[in-house]
């Protein structure tokens, strides 16, 4: 990738990233971590909004765990995916940071993803990981494949999210991004469960991926034929 346009792939990942952790955390804040409604609406749409505003850019993953979906499914180098995870890392720290500096420790624990109460950290795993299955499988269907609908691309994906919270949410936090949880961590040294965040988004992300290259994806020769 020529370094002009590594460059603003990586800026547009993290104002993306930045912008997801910092009004997901704002809407903890405003609405309440119990309203679940707003919490995934507040998500949905800042997914929504700003993935059709820079997929042409970078194509507004916004996730370490969709990065490494591209990459298992075979649409993006690892070099190029290493770049872009210190990106989204930087913009969820940045905005937990400054939501730290705003609202205070409490809340920024509060917009860190945790488990239920009565959830074991393998039962966590596995939501997160289905989770994020469905979110990297769709987007590979939207805005991967060529075949997709793309204009549409970002209201889906973002309306992904929220049905995701509004299931995941009560259970996991629905974070399906290990830099929503990574961020808020760092800025309120909060660590618990931590590893559920990465284990079951990054499996759920590489399931995705690989379900839809190998079962979903058009082969060359396939494509030439329907031709």
């Amino acid at each position: 990738m020529p370094r002009m346009k590594q460059f603003r792939s990586c800026l547009a990942e993290f104002i993306g990233t930045f912008a997801l952790i910092f009004v997901g955390i704002g809407a903890i804040k405003t609405a309440g971590p119990n309203n679940i409604v707003a919490v995934a609406l507040a998500h949905g749409l800042t997914i929504a909004a700003f993935a059709s505003a820079v997929m042409h850019i970078s194509g507004g993953q916004f996730n370490p765990a969709v990065t490494f979906g591209l990459v298992c499914g075979g649409h993006m180098r690892v070099v190029d995916a290493i770049w872009y995870w210190i990106s989204q890392l930087l913009g969820g720290i940045l905005a937990a940071w400054i939501c730290l500096g705003l609202f205070g420790r409490d809340v920024v624990i509060q917009g860190t993803p945790q488990l239920a109460i009565n959830l074991t950290a393998s039962q966590g795993i596995l939501v997160e990981a289905i989770l994020t299955f469905f979110l990297v499988f769709i987007i590979h269907g939207v805005a991967v494949d060529p075949r997709g609908t793309r204009t549409v691309a970002g209201l889906v994906i973002g309306s992904t999210i929220t049905l995701d919270i509004l299931f995941g949410g009560p259970l996991t936090g629905a974070a399906m991004n290990p830099a929503r949880v990574f961020g808020p961590a760092l800025a309120a040294n909060f660590w618990k469960d931590h590893m559920v965040y990465w284990i079951g988004p990054l499996i759920g992300g590489a399931a995705g991926g690989l379900v839809y290259r190998m079962l979903i994806e058009r082969r060359p020769q396939e494509a030439a034929a329907a031709t």
